[in-house]
Formats: structure tokens, C-alpha cells, sequence
């Protein structure tokens, strides 16, 4: 009996057109699939809405065609139910999509979900939103922010932001509470990972796992100037865990506690919070195509 799929793209998403998506997509999926399903969303949650509605037709896989946003939206409409999730990359970062090994080149990315096997991954809930690969606060959130109000996308758009940010950036005081312990420190940045990445190879959590029930709790303090370099090695080098800046938690649940509500990202998409931020792992809930 052949399988049904269907796919959701986001037309905005990223730096490429997806005009000749449709095609090729008819084009590579193969014929243990009925006639593949193509829709694209209209406006912010309609991803969610049409994976939602896929779920109640009994799809098998439904495949988000976007970045990061797109895929958070679709994702969270497929969890703890039996339709499988995919991703087609189309972003500027596509952090989940290199995690777990998805080419970012579209056809190859279709062939992969051709051949792939399922299997489940974790994903976590941050004050009652989800996310399934990385969201936090300082530096990155504010980037994040300062990103979703420029018009031009893509990575070296994103480092430019960078650059121009880091010379006026404070960092925050946090305080953090654990299962076992709690602690207060100040940071540049920290970061709740699912996922190894940021996206676009930049490595946040090296040894992150998206299956062993846990999160990666990334805090980077407050780095001399002189020290950029060599972390903006290390993160792409997957190596930041060897820099004395940095330190990994892991845990299946955390309290962050912070001077202010304001600025944070899930899974790179800027979000205001309160001052107070619960952040948990949920193990086995969503079933993907690898």
C-alpha cells in the first residue's frame, strides 16, 4: 500500500525562490508514495494549522519546505502523533535540518526522505511554546531580534548584524535553578539546546543529543575582545565546549531567572518573554524521517 505525504512550503522563507519546487518534487518523489500533497502557507501559523489537518487524514509524512520558523511551526503540529516529520531546507540557518543530516540541496534532500527510516527525537516546551533545536537568551536572542527586522537574509546578512551588535551589547545577569542545584551568574549568552546548532554549521553544543531525553544548557560568559577568534573557531569546529568561556549543563529541566522580560529566540524566531522562563525536554515526542 503506498504511503501518503504531503508538503507545506513557505514561500518567504530564506534566500531562494521556490517556484520550481512543486516540479521537482513530482518530479524525485518516487512511486512508493501516492501523489504528493503541495500546499504553501499564507501567513505566520498556518504551518501549524495544515500539519494539524494532515494529522486527522492520517498522512504518513508531511515535510516542511522553510527555514527554522517554518519547520517549528510544522513540527509542533505533528507531535506525539503518527505522522512523520521531514524537512526540504530552505532557511537562512536550518539548524534541526543539518543536525540531523538533511542535505541543503533540494533534490538530494528529497532523495533522502525517498530512502530514509524513522525514527523518534525529543523536543522541548519553553513557557508553553515549542521548540526541537535551540532557544534561548542574551547575545543570540538579541541577534535574533535585530535579524527579523532587516530585509535581507542569509548568512552574511547575519554576520553583519553581528558584528555591528557585539560593541553595544551588555551582557545579563542570570540565575538558573536545576534539579539538583541553583546557581547565579552573569553571561553573554545562554542557550537551551536540543540540537548540536544554531544553524549554518555553528555549533552552540557539540555533543547535544535530539534522543537522550536531556537538554545541553549552554552558558558563555563575558570574553575579552581578543578571544573572538578563537571562539568563532571553536563554534565551527564544533569544539566551544574546549573554550574556558563556556559551560554545558544537561538536564531534563530548567528555571531561568533574569533581570527582565524582553528579548529571546525559539529555534532562532525572536520572542519577548517574562522575567521568569521554565524550559523542559520532552523524550520520544515526535517522529521523523532521517
Amino acid at each position: 500500500m503506498k504511503k501518503k505525504i504531503a508538503f507545506i512550503i513557505n514561500p518567504k522563507s530564506g534566500t531562494s525562490g521556490k517556484k520550481e519546487l512543486p516540479e521537482l518534487i513530482r518530479e524525485v518523489i518516487d512511486d512508493k508514495w501516492e501523489k504528493p500533497t503541495i500546499t504553501f502557507t499564507e501567513y505566520a501559523g498556518h504551518g501549524y494549522e495544515l500539519a494539524k489537518v494532515f494529522v486527522k487524514e492520517n498522512y504518513d509524512v508531511v515535510v516542511a519546505c522553510g527555514g527554522d520558523g517554518t519547520m517549528n511551526e510544522i513540527a509542533s503540529g505533528l507531535v506525539h502523533s503518527d505522522t512523520a516529520f521531514a524537512i526540504v531546507p530552505y532557511g537562512s540557518g536550518n539548524g534541526l535540518a543539518r543536525h540531523l543530516g538533511y542535505s541543503m540541496t533540494p533534490r538530494l534532500a528529497l532523495m533522502q526522505i525517498n530512502h530514509g527510516n524513522e525514527m523518534v527525537i525529543d523536543y522541548g516546551i519553553v513557557n508553553n511554546k515549542k521548540f526541537f533545536c535551540t532557544c534561548g537568551t542574551g547575545f543570540d536572542a538579541h541577534i535574533s531580534h535585530s535579524f527579523a527586522t532587516t530585509k535581507k537574509r542569509g548568512f552574511l546578512s547575519y554576520l553583519k548584524i553581528i558584528v555591528k551588535e557585539y560593541f553595544g551589547y551588555h551582557s545579563n545577569f542570570y540565575k538558573i535553578n536545576l534539579d539538583c542545584f541553583s546557581f547565579s551568574r552573569r553571561a553573554f549568552l545562554v542557550t537551551f539546546a536540543n540540537a548540536s546548532q544554531y544553524g549554518n554549521m555553528a555549533y552552540i553544543a557539540p555533543h547535544a543529543s535530539t534522543q537522550d531525553g536531556v537538554m545541553d544548557i549552554c552558558i558563555l560568559d563575558t570574553f575579552p575582545i581578543y578571544s573572538i577568534p578563537k571562539l568563532a573557531y571553536l563554534l565551527f569546529k564544533k569544539q566551544i565546549d574546549k573554550s574556558r568561556h563556556i559551560s554545558i549543563l544537561r538536564a531534563k529541566s530548567a528555571t531561568l531567572i533574569r533581570e527582565n522580560e524582553g528579548e529571546f529566540h525559539i529555534d532562532g524566531e525572536a520572542v519577548n518573554l517574562g522575567k521568569e522562563i521554565h524550559v523542559e525536554i520532552v523524550h520520544n515526542g515526535l517522529k521523523i524521517i532521517i
